[in-house]
């Protein structure tokens, strides 16, 4: 499967998901969201006690990550191994894929920014960050650009090629099942604690090794190997330290530090011993992505050719 992820790559990177198709026809992530939030509401109920929620919240994982898997896998084989088939099943893979999305969407911050309209950088970076925006200055907003640049790039496209590669279709569409579950119900908030647990379990598991593979690309593509490996078990996460640490490594900045959720303080970790980002950093940030997704290339080149 390594020759389709080449071409999924190649191929996502040069159309991305256009704005004109998602009006016409939403991205697949769209109907897993609307299904998970379905399932949420009939059997996330408050009077359930904390086990039947944890069983329920197994039940709609299964269910969703379930059916994706299993919707890749007919696709897959209606598709079949011809040339166009396999060209259709490129085109339908770049669809878990967001390596262009993601340089746009933190080119856009960085057009913003220096451009000294404020306003708009906090409005564009908010398109991509949970935290609340309102009060970042241009050096805040630059750090969360690239924090979220750092996160996403695992997330976003260094795990999706992992499972494609592993799993084929099924694989991928597998993974953005989970990995969109967490997003929406993987929470501590008291709601989603025990019905979101199978799946914030569900991503860490599938991200154990994808992540760590994003740390070492970002650190092979500008250095940052002794932050990443020094800093990276600071975060919460079993995973999301590892490109944020390689990234503030690489680019010799500080990142993560306190921030704001929805009106409340949270004080997160520090990665990195060097100075707070600028609104210039951005530019070495999306550098530094691009140089990391080239790597990502060569190795899915490798692993094509050493296993066709």
């Amino acid at each position: 499967m390594s020759g389709l992820t080449l071409a999924a790559l190649a191929l996502e990177a040069a159309v991305g998901y256009p704005d004109r198709l998602h009006r016409r026809l939403p991205h697949p992530v769209v109907h897993v969201g609307a299904a998970l939030s379905a399932l949420e509401r009939r059997w996330n109920r408050p009077e359930r006690g904390e086990s039947a929620k944890k069983i329920a919240g197994a039940a709609t994982l299964f269910l969703v990550a379930g059916g994706a898997a299993l919707a890749g896998a007919v696709a897959a084989h209606a598709l079949g191994h011809g040339p166009l088939g396999a060209s259709a099943l490129a085109l339908l893979a770049t669809t878990g894929l967001a390596q262009r999305s993601l340089y746009d969407h933190v080119a856009a911050v960085r057009r913003a920014l220096a451009s000294g309209d404020l306003d708009a950088g906090r409005e564009a970076v908010g398109r991509i960050v949970g935290r609340d925006v309102a009060r970042l200055d241009a050096g805040d907003v630059a750090a969360a650009a690239l924090e979220s640049l750092a996160e996403s790039f695992n997330d976003g496209v260094v795990a999706p090629a992992f499972w494609l590669t592993v799993g084929g279709l099924p694989g991928l569409f597998a993974y953005k099942a989970v990995n969109t579950a967490d997003s929406m119900i993987g929470h501590k908030e008291p709601r989603w604690r025990s019905f979101g647990w199978a799946s914030a379990r569900a991503d860490d598991l599938m991200n154990l090794a994808p992540s760590r593979l994003a740390g070492a690309l970002i650190a092979l593509a500008g250095g940052g190997w002794r932050v990443m490996l020094r800093d990276a078990g600071k975060h919460a996460s079993p995973n999301a330290g590892w490109p944020e640490a390689a990234m503030a490594g690489a680019l010799g900045l500080r990142l993560g530090g306190p921030a704001s959720y929805d009106g409340a303080p949270v004080d997160r970790p520090q990665f990195g011993d060097g100075r707070r980002p600028q609104a210039h950093d951005l530019g070495r940030g999306l550098n530094l992505y691009v140089r990391a997704c080239g790597l990502l290339w060569l190795l899915a080149a490798g692993a094509a050719w050493r296993w066709p």
